[in-house]
């Protein structure tokens, strides 16, 4: 029998899409919780079709985003599809939503629909930039959200238009908070009157909260940090770079005696004794001194060679991974960072979550299910009896 899990017994509604809500609640779901998966009628959540599909006309992507998940489908935009979410989130405990603010209070599922009925809910709202203030009813996609909270404007090179990391950051990053949002509130129903709150995460302020030291240094001296290629500002020496047959490498030497070390390794006696680089401060004066020491030993050196001569040193240094690397990888399969579940289009291999419980760690029961395949269990958990539930479809509600 699978262990027990420690979100196992808490029941959480999805009405969202896409990918920030749909992650917050794929992270609960993991680690125990009940997901109910609210999709419109006809085609379900967009990402089912996203990025490249299976034979089925499936994302790949869909199979891991929904795993765990229970797909029930109402259209919000009748009363029987909205009476449906209704009973649903009358007794949850948790309620994911990610419409732009005011659309649940316009269908009648707002926060405040709930207050009296079902107190014990944690109402988690996720919008671009929160549910208040002068943007708050501006559309918020992370692309956007990512330059405003500041993260696009130190990424890239110098000169250059800032740079977008290939992923969905601010989508994935907003779906952490949320779910950090409502472990806290959980946390809180359990030692306080067991009322539940809501939970309000801007996808532009959980880019922001990864900001560093950005606004005390903007505080404190007037500096305000910009795009700086592939080194870190500040810090010295932390770089890529290109080795003999075209692989690049990561070093990290910014550690004073690892400093040391990484110039005892690259055979740079002079740069390891030298005072003016015995702390971070002297080396980032003497910034590009250190860099070009270290890109001409790379460049010499195949990218193996150049691992093992450092990791012999203690000096930390890696490979820029792809995804084939990731599955070949060690590490990974000693970690257990794959899973592998059925599909329709037969079996597939999709990330473990972390992070790593002991006692009581997270698994995936299944794969993102079909549109609607739990519908009439759930329907008829609530009451609903096979010839309405017919009726419903028949009619578009469902």
């Amino acid at each position: 029998m699978p262990n027990s899990r420690p979100l196992d017994g808490i029941r959480v509604i999805e009405v969202g899409q896409l990918l920030a809500g749909p992650f917050s609640a794929t992270l609960l779901g993991y680690f125990g919780a009940e997901v109910i998966k609210v999709e419109p009628p006809n085609g379900g959540d967009p990402i089912r079709g996203w990025r490249i599909l299976d034979q089925t006309g499936t994302s790949y992507w869909w199979r891991s985003l929904g795993r765990n998940k229970k797909s029930v489908t109402a259209n919000l935009r009748s009363a029987a599809g909205r009476k449906i979410v209704h009973q649903l989130i009358s007794s949850a405990d948790v309620v994911i939503e990610n419409f732009k603010p005011g659309t649940m209070e316009k269908w009648g599922l707002g926060p405040d629909s709930f207050a009296e009925i079902n107190p014990k809910l944690i109402y988690t709202r996720i919008s671009g930039y929160g549910q208040s203030g002068p943007n708050a009813e501006k559309p918020g996609y992370a692309s956007v959200t990512e330059a405003f909270s500041g993260f696009r404007h130190v990424n890239g090179f110098p000169g250059e238009a800032p740079v977008r990391p290939n992923l969905s950051l601010g989508d994935s990053v907003a779906g952490l908070h949320a779910a950090l949002g409502i472990l806290l509130a959980l946390i809180s129903r359990g030692s306080s009157n067991g009322r539940g709150q809501v939970v309000d995460v801007a996808l532009y302020e959980s880019m922001f909260n990864l900001m560093e030291g950005i606004i005390p240094e903007y505080s404190g001296a007037g500096e305000v940090r910009s795009a700086s290629g592939t080194t870190l500002t500040g810090i010295v020496p932390t770089n890529t770079y290109r080795c003999s047959d075209g692989k690049f490498v990561v070093i990290g030497g910014n550690g004073d005696s690892i400093f040391v070390r990484l110039m005892q390794a690259i055979n740079r006696p002079d740069i390891a004794d030298d005072p003016g680089c015995q702390d971070n401060g002297g080396r980032v004066a003497n910034e590009p001194r250190i860099d070009q020491a270290i890109a001409e030993w790379t460049s010499s050196n195949t990218a193996t060679q150049v691992v093992e001569v450092l990791e012999a040193a203690d000096v930390p240094v890696g490979l820029i991974y792809s995804a084939e690397d990731m599955t070949l990888d060690p590490q990974y399969q000693a970690r257990q960072m794959f899973e592998e579940v059925e599909t329709p289009a037969g079996p597939l291999t999709i990330p473990a979550m972390a992070p790593k419980l002991m006692d009581t760690p997270g698994y995936t029961a299944w794969a993102g299910p079909q549109v609607g395949s739990h519908r009439d269990q759930i329907l008829k958990e609530l009451g609903y009896d096979q010839p309405a539930i017919d009726r419903m479809a028949h009619d578009g509600d469902i």
